[in-house]
């Protein structure tokens, strides 16, 4: 589904927000088409719920994203340039990835999570009222409403895992509203639940328009949602059917998931496609820079597109790499780049063209493997402390899972790669999870095998798989961090286990000493509280 954002600013969305000030309300509508125009034919419809997908994009493979869904965990910390001007001139919000001032002006907390969120859920609520009257055909009308009440759900579990109650509607906000409720979390979750049955029971099994949602994305999401809400049962039912119902398959090399020529694999079952057309995606995916170290600046190297446009922001914790054993393990070299080769025309004495320029290493490499060696070292105490807070922000063990070697010049900071939002090893983690949480811990150990037997290195298998004992929810959380790091999904996993404020302290003693329990929501945006008039009851989050 490659949308043309252009083709959706004829758009009226109606208020923006559903909880706004006045000068957040001015509408775009260039066409000077109205709302019941454009809902009342199919191809408008269509267009519209094109549109629910897109707000995707807000957050998923930006920057902005990476700081709310990713960082302020146990597994990344701030490199260098996390904290200065970033890409097009956007200021990277450090108080989202260390809970160091963290407050309720906190602007991407506000622009790229609250808003694009509940403008989502206005646009699929419009387009929900006017469904009736839309000119569909019969068979294509459940799909489409299986599709926005799906992805109404979806923006719902992002709003409230972030803030707690929220604001909660299923009408259209078409006039300006000063009044905002606080409805319970157990009350948005029975909606998110009743929305994905709907879409469980409508959707196709497949769809020939890539990143639209089906049946299996549906359930999948509905066993992480059920697993969330504690109804561990159901979620490994509802995981067990895409696992054991449909044709996706997990590759048998954890490498290829991130080739980008294999993108659409047996393994993904939704992603945010983002397009070679680069002006279609209104901001393409920008995860290859965020987790790559300084290299262009060393001996022998020169930035390029194989290399990537390194922009320096994340780093993986101390914690993080000692998770994984490299000897039997094929996710650690699969997922970051330890070796910069020389690629410049100007390059220490002895130094070839392709020889080995940098290493960078979670081990210690002693003073005998340094001597006589033409390329310059990095190792595990010349990057981290001994209570592993980092000594050098600029060079480490960088995530390359989402390189892209097919931009277009060594700066062009788009990319064309695709964002994996579901994958089928989470599924089966899912499973494991829940089977843990009902004590079944043989039934959990199954799961967790087959996910560990695919990233083993040849001949390793054996050797990668766990016993029952073994498996313990913070082993899943370990395990989950070998499997999903970088992919946005670390900051909701320890949030779902409660687990956050716990790991952080633990693993992560660069921000350990500012998280508190209430970071485990983030703050209202001020923005919001300002605009309502009944502030006695649309009230800020605890601490902030």
């Amino acid at each position: 589904m490659k949308i043309n954002i252009k083709k959706l600013f004829p758009l009226i969305l109606a208020v923006a927000l559903s909880v706004s000030c006045k000068k957040q309300l001015e509408e775009f509508n260039p066409s000077g088409a109205t709302v019941e125009s454009l809902f009342k034919t199919p191809e408008g419809f269509e267009t519209a719920v094109n549109g629910v997908y897109t707000y995707n994009r807000n957050f998923y493979g930006k920057e902005e994203g990476y700081a709310l869904l990713e960082a302020g965990s146990d597994i990344w910390t701030n490199a260098a340039f996390n904290g200065s001007t970033g890409i097009n001139g956007i200021f990277p919000n450090t108080p989202l990835t260390t809970y160091q001032g963290l407050i309720s002006d906190n602007l991407w907390v506000n622009t790229k999570m609250w808003q694009p969120c509940y403008q989502a859920i206005n646009l699929a609520n419009t387009a929900l009222k006017y469904i009736n009257t839309a000119g569909l055909n019969a068979s294509r009308k459940p799909v489409l409403e299986g599709e926005l009440r799906f992805m109404r759900a979806w923006y719902y579990y992002h709003l409230v895992e972030q803030f707690g109650n929220i604001h909660f509607t299923l009408e259209p906000t078409e006039s300006i509203i000063t009044a905002a409720n606080r409805t319970p979390i157990a009350t948005v979750y029975e909606q998110i639940i009743n929305d994905v049955s709907f879409a469980v029971n409508n959707l196709h099994a497949t769809t020939g328009d890539y990143g639209r949602v089906t049946k299996p994305v549906a359930e999948a999401f509905m066993a992480k949602v059920l697993l969330t809400t504690g109804r561990n049962q159901e979620a490994s039912n509802y995981a067990a059917k895409v696992i054991n119902g449909y044709s996706f398959k997990l590759l048998p090399n954890y490498a290829d998931l991130w080739n980008i020529t294999n993108q659409r694999n047996t393994e993904v079952l939704w992603a945010v496609n983002y397009s070679t057309n680069l002006s279609f995606n209104g901001g393409s995916n920008l995860g290859h820079s965020m987790f790559l170290m300084e290299y262009h600046a060393l001996p022998g190297i020169t930035r390029d597109v194989a290399n990537g446009l390194a922009n320096v922001r994340y780093m993986p914790t101390l914690s993080l790499l000692n998770m994984f054993n490299d000897q039997n393990d094929a996710r650690y070299n699969a997922s970051f780049k330890s070796v910069w080769f020389a690629n410049s025309t100007t390059r220490p004495a002895g130094m070839n063209l392709g020889d080995t320029a940098v290493l960078v290493s979670k081990n210690v490499i002693s003073p005998a493997e340094r001597a006589n060696k033409k390329y310059r070292i990095y190792d595990v105490n010349d990057v981290y402390n001994t209570n592993g807070t980092p000594k050098d922000r600029f060079h480490y063990v960088s995530l390359k899972k989402f390189d892209d070697p097919t931009r277009g010049s060594a700066t062009e900071s788009q990319s064309s790669r695709d964002v994996f939002i579901t994958r089928l090893a989470e599924v089966y983690l899912i499973a494991a999870e829940a089977q843990l949480n009902l004590n079944k811990i043989d039934s959990a150990a199954y799961y967790v095998n087959e996910v560990r037997k695919r990233a083993a290195l040849p001949g390793r298998q054996a050797a990668m798989q766990v016993v029952p004992a073994t498996v313990t929810l913070d082993f899943i959380l370990d395990e989950r961090a070998r499997e999903f790091a970088g992919e946005q999904l670390r900051w909701y996993d320890l949030k779902r286990t409660r687990k956050l404020a716990d790991r952080v302290k633990l693993l992560n003693p660069d921000i350990a000493p500012n998280i508190q329990s209430y970071h485990a929501l983030r703050p209202i945006p001020q923005a919001q509280i300002d605009a309502v008039t009944n502030k006695g009851e649309f009230k800020q989050n605890t601490g902030y």
